[in-house]
């Protein structure tokens, strides 16, 4: 009897040793991806990066054919360091797609002011669902179909308003995007939290592209509402 209680208790604190651990480098990993992000950033912004600026839907193509390629290569090797160095040049891709919103809105007499709040906004969020991860006992697995659902609806959106053209469906857009990767945030915290997700480099990379568009979809509400020109 003392012997099962004795694995039991063994078993329990390696997964939860286990998990702290996936959950330690997922959030290492994290930081160190914003680094390509910054530099790809950077780098769009003073060579002028446009990703087929004037043919909006063919760039939407490529640029979600580069993206699942990074994303059959990154899942294929997440076992080893390919994997961490192919999620490196993901963010550093990601980083220059980000160029151009922030381009335009350095061209805002505010607009790195903008930058700082869109980033201070999505830090808020990040650490806002990374605590309720951490202390939610509820299980959350049955959000999971639901986030589809409305990720579905949002590219949908997203997709006719390249000919729509409607500013008040793109803020509509927007603000449901952040609503939604802000839930998505809870849900793979929650997830690698109740042991779900083991390996860091898949979390990481879920985590990324939830902040990353939290940001990237509050930077682009604030330069269109908050946006001031000379």
């Amino acid at each position: 009897m003392n012997e099962s209680l004795h694995a039991a208790y063994t078993g329990s604190t390696v997964l939860v040793e286990q998990r702290n651990r996936v959950l330690r480098n997922t959030y290492w990993l994290l930081a160190l991806s914003m680094v390509p992000t910054v530099l790809g950033a950077w780098i769009g912004v003073a060579t002028g990066f446009s990703f087929f600026a004037g043919s909006p839907f063919v760039g939407l193509l490529v640029f979600l054919a580069v993206a699942f390629g990074f994303f059959f290569a990154i899942e294929k090797f997440k076992n080893s360091g390919v994997g961490v160095a192919l999620l490196l040049g993901f963010t550093f891709f990601m980083g220059l797609m980000l160029s151009r919103l922030i381009g335009a809105v350095l061209g805002l007499s505010n607009g790195a002011q903008l930058i700082m709040t869109a980033f201070g906004g999505t830090a808020l969020v990040f650490f806002g669902m990374a605590s309720l991860a951490t202390t939610i006992k509820r299980d959350l697995s049955g959000m999971g179909k639901w986030l589809m659902v409305g990720l579905v609806l949002l590219i949908v959106a997203s997709v006719a308003n390249i000919w729509l053209q409607m500013p008040a469906l793109m803020l509509t857009i927007s603000s449901i995007a952040v609503l939604l990767f802000s839930a998505y945030l809870l849900y793979d915290l929650k997830r690698i939290v109740d042991g779900g997700e083991t390996n860091y480099v898949t979390a990481t990379l879920s985590i990324y592209i939830n902040v990353y568009m939290v940001f990237q979809n509050l930077l682009a509400l604030l330069g269109v509402l908050g946006g001031e020109r000379d």
